[in-house]
Protein backbone atom coordinates (compact mmCIF):
# COMPACT_ATOMS: atom_id res chain seq x y z
CA UNK A 1 0.00 0.00 0.00
CA UNK A 2 1.04 3.57 -1.31
CA UNK A 3 1.98 5.92 2.36
CA UNK A 4 1.83 8.89 0.24
CA UNK A 5 -1.26 11.36 2.19
CA UNK A 6 -4.06 13.13 -0.14
CA UNK A 7 -2.72 16.37 1.23
CA UNK A 8 -0.22 15.78 -1.52
CA UNK A 9 -2.84 16.84 -4.09
CA UNK A 10 -4.74 20.13 -4.64
CA UNK A 11 -8.16 19.41 -2.88
CA UNK A 12 -9.74 21.99 -0.85
CA UNK A 13 -9.06 22.12 3.30
CA UNK A 14 -12.35 20.44 4.13
CA UNK A 15 -12.35 17.46 1.66
CA UNK A 16 -9.30 16.57 3.48
CA UNK A 17 -10.79 17.06 6.82
CA UNK A 18 -13.77 14.81 5.22
CA UNK A 19 -11.81 12.02 4.18
CA UNK A 20 -9.65 11.79 7.64
CA UNK A 21 -13.32 11.61 9.37
CA UNK A 22 -13.69 8.32 6.75
CA UNK A 23 -10.34 7.09 8.11
CA UNK A 24 -8.70 8.00 4.76
CA UNK A 25 -5.52 9.08 5.48
CA UNK A 26 -3.29 8.09 2.72
CA UNK A 27 -3.93 6.93 -0.82
CA UNK A 28 -3.61 3.33 -2.20
CA UNK A 29 -2.01 2.20 -5.48
CA UNK A 30 -5.04 3.11 -7.33
CA UNK A 31 -5.64 6.53 -6.07
CA UNK A 32 -2.28 7.39 -6.00
CA UNK A 33 -2.21 6.81 -10.31
CA UNK A 34 -5.37 7.19 -10.57
CA UNK A 35 -6.31 10.80 -9.05
CA UNK A 36 -3.60 13.47 -9.94
CA UNK A 37 -4.26 12.08 -13.71
CA UNK A 38 -8.50 12.45 -13.28
CA UNK A 39 -8.19 15.88 -11.33
CA UNK A 40 -6.32 17.04 -14.40
CA UNK A 41 -9.28 16.15 -16.79
CA UNK A 42 -7.98 13.32 -18.24
CA UNK A 43 -9.57 10.04 -19.88
CA UNK A 44 -8.38 7.29 -17.55
CA UNK A 45 -8.53 3.19 -18.49
CA UNK A 46 -7.73 1.99 -14.98
CA UNK A 47 -7.50 -1.85 -14.58
CA UNK A 48 -8.15 -2.49 -10.06
CA UNK A 49 -10.27 -4.52 -8.61
CA UNK A 50 -12.97 -4.29 -5.68
CA UNK A 51 -11.24 -3.69 -2.97
CA UNK A 52 -8.78 -1.21 -4.50
CA UNK A 53 -10.21 2.07 -3.63
CA UNK A 54 -11.21 2.64 -6.60
CA UNK A 55 -14.83 4.41 -5.92
CA UNK A 56 -12.80 7.18 -4.00
CA UNK A 57 -10.11 7.65 -7.15
CA UNK A 58 -12.98 8.41 -9.42
CA UNK A 59 -15.34 9.87 -7.19
CA UNK A 60 -13.05 12.81 -5.67
CA UNK A 61 -12.38 14.43 -9.08
CA UNK A 62 -15.73 13.95 -10.26
CA UNK A 63 -17.04 15.80 -6.92
CA UNK A 64 -14.53 18.48 -7.44
CA UNK A 65 -16.21 19.63 -11.26
CA UNK A 66 -19.58 19.91 -9.53
CA UNK A 67 -21.29 23.16 -9.73
CA UNK A 68 -23.60 23.04 -6.98
CA UNK A 69 -25.90 25.92 -7.49
CA UNK A 70 -27.20 24.01 -10.94
CA UNK A 71 -29.37 20.47 -10.07
CA UNK A 72 -28.45 19.04 -13.39
CA UNK A 73 -27.00 15.51 -14.03
CA UNK A 74 -23.35 16.28 -14.34
CA UNK A 75 -21.34 12.96 -13.19
CA UNK A 76 -22.65 9.79 -13.99
CA UNK A 77 -21.69 5.99 -12.76
CA UNK A 78 -22.37 2.57 -14.38
CA UNK A 79 -22.13 -0.52 -12.38
CA UNK A 80 -23.26 -4.00 -13.49
CA UNK A 81 -25.27 -4.63 -10.55
CA UNK A 82 -27.94 -3.22 -8.29
CA UNK A 83 -25.82 -3.43 -5.56
CA UNK A 84 -22.56 -2.25 -6.28
CA UNK A 85 -24.62 0.89 -7.88
CA UNK A 86 -25.80 1.12 -4.05
CA UNK A 87 -22.56 0.42 -2.24
CA UNK A 88 -21.35 3.43 -5.01
CA UNK A 89 -23.53 5.80 -4.32
CA UNK A 90 -23.17 5.55 -0.75
CA UNK A 91 -19.48 6.07 -0.82
CA UNK A 92 -20.08 9.21 -2.78
CA UNK A 93 -22.50 10.56 -0.84
CA UNK A 94 -20.02 10.13 2.38
CA UNK A 95 -16.93 11.63 0.39
CA UNK A 96 -19.37 14.55 -0.51
CA UNK A 97 -20.22 15.76 3.08
CA UNK A 98 -17.93 18.21 2.93
CA UNK A 99 -20.26 19.86 0.34
CA UNK A 100 -23.95 21.12 0.98
CA UNK A 101 -26.43 19.86 -0.85
CA UNK A 102 -24.97 17.46 -3.21
CA UNK A 103 -27.82 15.07 -4.53
CA UNK A 104 -26.99 11.70 -5.60
CA UNK A 105 -29.12 9.38 -6.58
CA UNK A 106 -29.29 5.51 -8.09
CA UNK A 107 -31.42 4.53 -10.97
CA UNK A 108 -31.45 0.54 -10.95
CA UNK A 109 -34.12 -2.53 -12.39
CA UNK A 110 -35.73 -4.64 -9.90
CA UNK A 111 -37.50 -1.46 -8.38
CA UNK A 112 -40.59 0.49 -9.39
CA UNK A 113 -39.57 3.62 -12.32
CA UNK A 114 -42.01 5.85 -10.38
CA UNK A 115 -40.58 7.08 -7.61
CA UNK A 116 -37.35 7.58 -9.36
CA UNK A 117 -39.34 9.30 -11.86
CA UNK A 118 -40.48 11.53 -9.26
CA UNK A 119 -36.47 11.84 -7.36
CA UNK A 120 -35.20 13.22 -11.21
CA UNK A 121 -38.32 16.15 -10.88
CA UNK A 122 -36.09 17.55 -8.26
CA UNK A 123 -32.77 17.19 -10.03
CA UNK A 124 -29.71 15.53 -9.17
CA UNK A 125 -25.56 15.94 -9.39
CA UNK A 126 -24.80 12.65 -9.56
CA UNK A 127 -26.34 9.30 -10.56
CA UNK A 128 -25.15 5.93 -10.31
CA UNK A 129 -26.98 3.13 -12.29
CA UNK A 130 -27.06 -0.56 -13.68
CA UNK A 131 -27.44 0.61 -17.85
CA UNK A 132 -30.46 -1.08 -18.24
CA UNK A 133 -32.88 1.24 -16.19
CA UNK A 134 -30.28 4.27 -17.32
CA UNK A 135 -31.62 3.24 -21.07
CA UNK A 136 -34.99 3.37 -19.69
CA UNK A 137 -34.94 7.47 -18.27
CA UNK A 138 -33.34 8.01 -21.62
CA UNK A 139 -35.98 6.70 -23.77
CA UNK A 140 -39.05 8.51 -21.15
CA UNK A 141 -36.63 11.41 -21.37
CA UNK A 142 -36.64 11.42 -17.65
CA UNK A 143 -32.98 11.80 -17.48
CA UNK A 144 -31.19 14.59 -19.68
CA UNK A 145 -26.99 13.98 -19.94
CA UNK A 146 -26.58 16.93 -22.28
CA UNK A 147 -24.93 19.10 -19.23
CA UNK A 148 -22.81 16.08 -17.95
CA UNK A 149 -19.15 16.56 -17.53
CA UNK A 150 -18.06 13.31 -15.90
CA UNK A 151 -18.98 9.49 -16.74
CA UNK A 152 -17.48 6.56 -15.30
CA UNK A 153 -17.90 3.20 -16.49
CA UNK A 154 -16.92 1.33 -12.94
CA UNK A 155 -16.33 -2.79 -13.76
CA UNK A 156 -16.45 -2.30 -17.39
CA UNK A 157 -15.51 -5.47 -17.91
CA UNK A 158 -18.43 -7.32 -15.67
CA UNK A 159 -20.86 -4.98 -17.82
CA UNK A 160 -19.56 -6.15 -21.06
CA UNK A 161 -20.13 -10.23 -19.60
CA UNK A 162 -23.30 -9.37 -19.04
CA UNK A 163 -24.16 -8.21 -22.55
CA UNK A 164 -24.32 -4.67 -21.62
CA UNK A 165 -21.77 -3.28 -25.01
CA UNK A 166 -24.90 -2.06 -26.69
CA UNK A 167 -26.45 -0.41 -23.97
CA UNK A 168 -22.99 1.52 -22.96
CA UNK A 169 -22.48 2.54 -26.27
CA UNK A 170 -26.08 4.09 -26.56
CA UNK A 171 -25.73 5.70 -22.78
CA UNK A 172 -22.51 7.48 -24.17
CA UNK A 173 -24.22 8.55 -27.13
CA UNK A 174 -26.59 11.22 -25.11
CA UNK A 175 -23.38 12.24 -23.41
CA UNK A 176 -21.45 15.35 -24.78
CA UNK A 177 -18.34 14.32 -26.72
CA UNK A 178 -16.22 17.15 -24.51
CA UNK A 179 -16.99 15.06 -20.83
CA UNK A 180 -14.13 13.36 -19.54
CA UNK A 181 -14.48 9.51 -19.38
CA UNK A 182 -13.43 7.21 -16.40
CA UNK A 183 -12.96 3.53 -17.36
CA UNK A 184 -12.61 0.93 -14.61
CA UNK A 185 -11.94 -2.94 -15.10
CA UNK A 186 -10.65 -5.84 -13.21
CA UNK A 187 -9.65 -7.07 -16.30
CA UNK A 188 -8.66 -6.07 -19.75
CA UNK A 189 -10.85 -7.65 -22.93
CA UNK A 190 -10.69 -6.79 -26.50
CA UNK A 191 -14.09 -5.18 -25.49
CA UNK A 192 -12.55 -2.49 -23.18
CA UNK A 193 -10.02 -1.33 -25.97
CA UNK A 194 -13.26 -1.51 -28.44
CA UNK A 195 -15.26 0.72 -25.79
CA UNK A 196 -12.27 2.70 -25.08
CA UNK A 197 -10.96 3.67 -28.77
CA UNK A 198 -15.01 4.66 -29.87
CA UNK A 199 -15.60 6.85 -26.25
CA UNK A 200 -12.20 8.13 -24.81
CA UNK A 201 -10.01 10.37 -25.65
CA UNK A 202 -5.77 9.50 -25.81
CA UNK A 203 -6.82 7.99 -22.37
CA UNK A 204 -4.23 7.53 -19.57
CA UNK A 205 -3.62 3.56 -19.26
CA UNK A 206 -3.37 2.67 -15.05
CA UNK A 207 -2.65 -0.56 -13.72
CA UNK A 208 -2.85 -1.75 -9.96
CA UNK A 209 -1.98 -5.75 -10.18
CA UNK A 210 -2.59 -6.51 -6.56
CA UNK A 211 -5.72 -5.38 -4.83
CA UNK A 212 -3.83 -6.98 -1.31
CA UNK A 213 -1.58 -9.81 -0.30
CA UNK A 214 -2.78 -13.60 -0.19
CA UNK A 215 -0.44 -14.13 2.89
CA UNK A 216 -3.45 -14.80 5.34
CA UNK A 217 -5.53 -16.93 3.20
CA UNK A 218 -5.12 -20.92 3.59
CA UNK A 219 -5.97 -22.10 0.18
CA UNK A 220 -7.25 -25.67 -0.12
CA UNK A 221 -8.19 -28.01 -3.31
CA UNK A 222 -10.31 -31.06 -2.83
CA UNK A 223 -11.25 -33.17 -5.79
CA UNK A 224 -14.77 -34.44 -6.14
CA UNK A 225 -17.02 -36.44 -8.77
CA UNK A 226 -19.70 -33.70 -9.69
CA UNK A 227 -22.33 -36.21 -8.31
CA UNK A 228 -20.94 -35.78 -4.69
CA UNK A 229 -20.47 -32.30 -4.61
CA UNK A 230 -23.29 -31.77 -2.22
CA UNK A 231 -21.91 -34.23 0.29
CA UNK A 232 -18.33 -32.46 0.00
CA UNK A 233 -19.35 -28.95 0.87
CA UNK A 234 -21.38 -29.92 3.69
CA UNK A 235 -18.20 -32.14 5.60
CA UNK A 236 -16.28 -28.89 4.17
CA UNK A 237 -18.88 -26.73 6.15
CA UNK A 238 -18.93 -28.98 9.10
CA UNK A 239 -14.82 -29.67 8.89
CA UNK A 240 -14.57 -26.10 9.24
CA UNK A 241 -17.53 -24.44 10.55
CA UNK A 242 -16.65 -21.35 9.41
CA UNK A 243 -18.61 -18.21 10.97
CA UNK A 244 -19.76 -16.81 7.72
CA UNK A 245 -18.99 -18.27 4.15
CA UNK A 246 -19.68 -17.06 0.87
CA UNK A 247 -20.18 -20.42 -1.62
CA UNK A 248 -19.68 -19.53 -5.62
CA UNK A 249 -21.52 -21.28 -8.36
CA UNK A 250 -20.87 -20.70 -12.08
CA UNK A 251 -25.16 -20.83 -12.57
CA UNK A 252 -28.12 -19.34 -11.34
CA UNK A 253 -29.68 -23.18 -11.53
CA UNK A 254 -26.99 -24.58 -9.49
CA UNK A 255 -26.93 -21.31 -6.57
CA UNK A 256 -30.14 -23.16 -6.22
CA UNK A 257 -29.81 -26.77 -6.17
CA UNK A 258 -27.32 -26.35 -3.39
CA UNK A 259 -29.40 -24.07 -1.76
CA UNK A 260 -31.74 -26.98 -1.75
CA UNK A 261 -29.75 -29.28 -1.00
CA UNK A 262 -28.03 -27.79 1.86
CA UNK A 263 -32.19 -26.57 3.61
CA UNK A 264 -32.65 -30.35 3.48
CA UNK A 265 -29.92 -30.91 5.46
CA UNK A 266 -30.67 -28.56 8.30
CA UNK A 267 -28.58 -25.40 7.05
CA UNK A 268 -30.25 -22.06 6.53
CA UNK A 269 -28.33 -20.48 3.42
CA UNK A 270 -29.74 -17.54 1.52
CA UNK A 271 -29.05 -17.96 -2.14
CA UNK A 272 -28.48 -14.68 -3.90
CA UNK A 273 -29.24 -14.63 -7.73
CA UNK A 274 -30.92 -12.26 -10.28
CA UNK A 275 -34.70 -13.62 -10.39
CA UNK A 276 -35.17 -11.87 -6.50
CA UNK A 277 -36.56 -8.03 -6.23
CA UNK A 278 -34.18 -5.37 -4.21
CA UNK A 279 -36.28 -6.01 -1.38
CA UNK A 280 -35.43 -9.76 -0.67
CA UNK A 281 -31.89 -8.76 -2.46
CA UNK A 282 -31.51 -6.27 0.32
CA UNK A 283 -32.82 -8.63 3.26
CA UNK A 284 -30.52 -11.28 2.20
CA UNK A 285 -27.12 -9.24 2.15
CA UNK A 286 -28.36 -7.35 5.27
CA UNK A 287 -28.23 -10.51 7.35
CA UNK A 288 -25.55 -12.12 6.13
CA UNK A 289 -23.37 -8.80 6.96
CA UNK A 290 -24.91 -8.46 10.13
CA UNK A 291 -24.86 -12.19 11.16
CA UNK A 292 -28.00 -13.57 10.63
CA UNK A 293 -27.18 -16.04 8.00
CA UNK A 294 -23.96 -17.70 8.23
CA UNK A 295 -23.93 -19.30 4.53
CA UNK A 296 -24.73 -17.06 1.15
CA UNK A 297 -24.48 -19.15 -2.14
CA UNK A 298 -23.62 -16.74 -5.16
CA UNK A 299 -22.56 -16.19 -8.34
CA UNK A 300 -19.94 -14.31 -9.34
CA UNK A 301 -22.84 -12.00 -11.06
CA UNK A 302 -24.70 -11.47 -8.38
CA UNK A 303 -21.95 -11.05 -5.59
CA UNK A 304 -20.90 -8.38 -7.54
CA UNK A 305 -19.89 -5.22 -5.39
CA UNK A 306 -20.42 -7.32 -2.24
CA UNK A 307 -18.68 -5.99 0.40
CA UNK A 308 -18.92 -8.45 3.84
CA UNK A 309 -16.11 -7.25 6.77
CA UNK A 310 -14.74 -10.76 8.49
CA UNK A 311 -16.03 -13.10 5.81
CA UNK A 312 -14.39 -16.39 7.30
CA UNK A 313 -14.21 -18.38 3.89
CA UNK A 314 -14.87 -18.45 0.36
CA UNK A 315 -15.91 -22.09 -1.05
CA UNK A 316 -15.80 -22.65 -4.67
CA UNK A 317 -18.31 -25.13 -5.17
CA UNK A 318 -17.24 -24.62 -8.92
CA UNK A 319 -13.96 -23.67 -10.08
CA UNK A 320 -14.42 -20.40 -12.03
CA UNK A 321 -13.80 -20.40 -16.13
CA UNK A 322 -11.69 -17.55 -15.52
CA UNK A 323 -8.53 -17.66 -13.25
CA UNK A 324 -8.74 -14.20 -12.40
CA UNK A 325 -12.13 -14.29 -11.27
CA UNK A 326 -10.51 -17.01 -8.69
CA UNK A 327 -8.57 -15.05 -7.61
CA UNK A 328 -11.46 -12.21 -7.02
CA UNK A 329 -13.42 -14.68 -5.16
CA UNK A 330 -10.48 -15.48 -2.85
CA UNK A 331 -9.74 -12.10 -2.29
CA UNK A 332 -12.77 -11.58 -0.48
CA UNK A 333 -11.52 -13.26 2.48
CA UNK A 334 -8.27 -12.53 4.49
CA UNK A 335 -8.83 -9.07 4.49
CA UNK A 336 -7.13 -5.92 6.79
CA UNK A 337 -4.35 -8.73 8.14
CA UNK A 338 -7.02 -11.27 9.71
CA UNK A 339 -6.67 -15.34 8.39
CA UNK A 340 -8.82 -16.38 5.46
CA UNK A 341 -9.87 -19.53 3.99
CA UNK A 342 -10.28 -20.32 0.45
CA UNK A 343 -11.72 -23.80 -0.52
CA UNK A 344 -12.72 -25.10 -3.31
CA UNK A 345 -14.26 -28.44 -5.37
CA UNK A 346 -12.42 -29.50 -8.78
CA UNK A 347 -13.72 -32.39 -10.99
CA UNK A 348 -10.89 -34.93 -12.80
CA UNK A 349 -11.95 -33.35 -15.98
CA UNK A 350 -10.77 -29.64 -14.39
CA UNK A 351 -6.86 -30.27 -14.06
CA UNK A 352 -6.47 -27.11 -17.00
CA UNK A 353 -7.89 -24.74 -14.27
CA UNK A 354 -5.87 -25.25 -11.95
CA UNK A 355 -2.81 -24.80 -13.85
CA UNK A 356 -4.15 -21.79 -15.04
CA UNK A 357 -4.80 -20.90 -11.25
CA UNK A 358 -1.13 -21.88 -9.92
CA UNK A 359 0.11 -19.80 -12.68
CA UNK A 360 -1.46 -16.88 -12.51
CA UNK A 361 -0.97 -16.80 -8.65
CA UNK A 362 2.24 -18.01 -8.60
CA UNK A 363 1.86 -21.04 -6.77
CA UNK A 364 4.56 -23.64 -7.42
CA UNK A 365 2.70 -26.15 -5.55
CA UNK A 366 -0.78 -26.75 -5.78
CA UNK A 367 -2.31 -27.46 -1.90
CA UNK A 368 -4.50 -30.34 -2.56
CA UNK A 369 -6.10 -31.86 0.15
CA UNK A 370 -8.31 -35.21 0.78
CA UNK A 371 -12.01 -34.94 1.21
CA UNK A 372 -11.75 -38.52 3.54
CA UNK A 373 -9.83 -36.45 6.14
CA UNK A 374 -12.75 -34.32 6.55
CA UNK A 375 -14.90 -35.09 9.27
CA UNK A 376 -18.35 -36.62 8.21
CA UNK A 377 -21.52 -34.67 8.27
CA UNK A 378 -22.99 -35.79 10.81
CA UNK A 379 -22.99 -32.76 13.66
CA UNK A 380 -26.09 -30.80 12.93
CA UNK A 381 -25.25 -27.04 11.72
CA UNK A 382 -24.15 -24.22 14.15
CA UNK A 383 -27.39 -21.90 14.25
CA UNK A 384 -26.04 -18.11 13.13
CA UNK A 385 -25.35 -15.98 16.47
CA UNK A 386 -27.76 -13.12 15.51
CA UNK A 387 -30.60 -12.60 14.16
CA UNK A 388 -32.60 -9.69 12.28
CA UNK A 389 -35.81 -7.56 13.25
CA UNK A 390 -37.25 -5.62 10.21
CA UNK A 391 -39.36 -2.24 11.36
CA UNK A 392 -41.62 -0.76 9.31
CA UNK A 393 -40.29 2.62 9.34
CA UNK A 394 -37.21 4.46 8.59
CA UNK A 395 -35.32 7.21 7.62
CA UNK A 396 -39.12 8.82 5.94
CA UNK A 397 -40.14 8.83 9.56
CA UNK A 398 -36.92 10.37 11.11
CA UNK A 399 -35.96 7.10 12.49
CA UNK A 400 -32.07 7.17 13.73
CA UNK A 401 -29.87 4.02 14.91
CA UNK A 402 -29.95 5.68 18.36
CA UNK A 403 -33.85 5.72 18.87
CA UNK A 404 -33.75 1.99 17.74
CA UNK A 405 -31.18 0.94 20.30
CA UNK A 406 -32.65 3.12 22.87
CA UNK A 407 -36.15 1.82 23.09
CA UNK A 408 -34.43 -1.70 22.56
CA UNK A 409 -31.83 -1.06 25.53
CA UNK A 410 -34.01 1.45 27.92
CA UNK A 411 -35.86 0.25 31.07
CA UNK A 412 -36.49 -3.30 31.49
CA UNK A 413 -34.46 -3.77 27.83
CA UNK A 414 -32.05 -5.86 27.05
CA UNK A 415 -27.92 -4.80 27.42
CA UNK A 416 -26.76 -2.66 24.70
CA UNK A 417 -24.08 -5.37 23.91
CA UNK A 418 -27.28 -7.57 22.76
CA UNK A 419 -27.67 -5.45 19.90
CA UNK A 420 -25.75 -5.29 16.93
CA UNK A 421 -26.15 -3.20 13.06
CA UNK A 422 -28.88 -1.18 12.64
CA UNK A 423 -29.29 -0.62 8.94
CA UNK A 424 -32.52 2.59 7.84
CA UNK A 425 -33.58 2.69 4.72
CA UNK A 426 -36.32 4.95 3.66
CA UNK A 427 -39.12 2.93 4.93
CA UNK A 428 -37.83 0.09 6.78
CA UNK A 429 -35.23 -0.59 8.85
CA UNK A 430 -33.32 -3.47 10.24
CA UNK A 431 -31.67 -4.24 13.62
CA UNK A 432 -29.75 -7.12 14.28
CA UNK A 433 -30.02 -8.63 17.88
CA UNK A 434 -28.08 -11.66 19.74
CA UNK A 435 -30.20 -15.03 18.67
CA UNK A 436 -30.87 -15.49 22.30
CA UNK A 437 -32.28 -11.98 22.99
CA UNK A 438 -34.32 -12.28 19.94
CA UNK A 439 -37.94 -13.01 21.15
CA UNK A 440 -37.42 -10.22 23.88
CA UNK A 441 -36.53 -8.11 21.64
CA UNK A 442 -39.45 -8.34 19.41
CA UNK A 443 -41.29 -8.54 22.55
CA UNK A 444 -39.95 -5.00 22.92
CA UNK A 445 -40.32 -3.20 19.73
CA UNK A 446 -43.77 -4.73 19.09
CA UNK A 447 -44.88 -2.94 22.61
CA UNK A 448 -42.98 0.36 22.45
CA UNK A 449 -42.91 3.23 20.75
CA UNK A 450 -40.23 4.99 18.62
CA UNK A 451 -40.09 8.64 18.47
CA UNK A 452 -43.80 8.42 19.71
CA UNK A 453 -45.15 5.96 17.32
CA UNK A 454 -45.87 2.52 16.75
CA UNK A 455 -44.26 0.17 14.20
CA UNK A 456 -44.97 -3.30 12.78
CA UNK A 457 -42.21 -5.09 13.62
CA UNK A 458 -41.26 -8.54 12.28
CA UNK A 459 -38.25 -11.33 12.46
CA UNK A 460 -36.98 -12.29 9.40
Amino acid sequence: MSTSPFSQLSLPDELLANLARMGYHSMTPIQEQSLPLALEGRDLIAKAKTGSGKTAAFSISMLMDIHQPFFGCQGLVLCPTRELATQVANEIRNLAKYRQNIKVITLCGGQPIGPQIGSLEHGAHIVVGTPGRIQDHLRKETLQLDQLKTVVLDEADRMLDMGFMEAMEGILEHTPEDRQTLLFSATYPKGIKELSSRFQNNPEEVTVESVHSHDHIQQFFYLSENSHKSETLCRLLNHYQPASAVVFCNTKQTCKDVGTDLHELGYKPLVLHGDLDQKDRDQMLIRFSNQSASILIATDVAARGLDIEDLTAVINYDLSRDPEIHIHRIGRTGRAGKEGLGLSLYTPKEQYKLEQIADIMQIKDIPFADHNALKSATTPPQKAPMATLAIDGGKKDKIRPGDILGALTGQAGIPGDQVGKINIFNFVAYVAVKRESARQALAILETDRIKGRKFKVRRL
